[in-house]
């Protein structure tokens, strides 16, 4: 959760240093954003290469469990087509596009920010932070009303990492390898289905 709070707190420091024109414009364009990003990716790739437990932890999978990440992702899809009847001034690529960064804010809002406005981009960011801060703070909630899944689920994209001592904590032990996979999983969608429904 302390983790949760800081990134809300640079986020804000973001929006405050671009209001009193603190960072010159062009260290803060989308070019350079693209930049920390692809620095960014690496880092996850050589992460997750080099810790081969993951990879092997893989086959021991229930495999119902398989379909966990993408039930999370038709169910994202699925709720983002109903909010767009309650916000006719969006359209429903654009919720869609929003929906399918799945917690993955730092990847989803500067594609969303580059396709679409820097409007968009902001939604996309504090949607996305929201679901991490729903999951870290309501997991035990989410675990007594829908089940000992339901917190992975909700979690999206961040199962792999930010929301996985509190998954593992509330669900327990043995769900630690559902939650990696699924957060390995959904977040190997997102740039795809990101930039897809931001092309539509």
């Amino acid at each position: 959760m302390k983790g949760s709070f800081i990134i809300v707190g640079f986020f804000i420091l973001g929006v405050f240093c671009g209001i009193l024109h603190l960072i010159p414009f062009n260290l803060a364009d989308n070019h350079f954003s693209y930049l920390a990003l692809c620095c960014l990716m690496l880092c996850v790739g050589i992460n997750i290469g080099n810790d081969t437990k993951i990879l092997q932890s893989f086959r021991t999978l229930n495999p119902r469990l398989i379909l966990l990440p993408f039930l999370t992702i038709i169910g994202t899809l699925a709720g983002c087509s109903l909010a767009s009847l309650l916000l006719p001034h969006r359209t429903l690529a654009d919720c869609l596009a929003v929906g399918s960064g799945f917690g993955y804010y730092s990847l989803s809002s500067i594609f969303i920010t580059q396709y679409k406005g820097a409007e968009l981009g902001t939604v996309a960011l504090l949607a996305n932070i929201a679901r991490e801060i729903i999951t870290l703070l309501c997991a035990p909630i989410l675990i007594k009303f829908f089940g000992r899944l339901a917190p992975i689920s909700v979690g999206g994209a961040t199962t792999m990492d930010t929301t996985l001592p509190i998954i593992t904590r509330t669900c327990g032990n043995e769900f630690v390898i559902v939650s990696i996979f699924h957060g390995f999983i959904v977040d190997f969608s997102v740039p795809f289905l990101v930039t897809f429904f931001c092309c539509i």
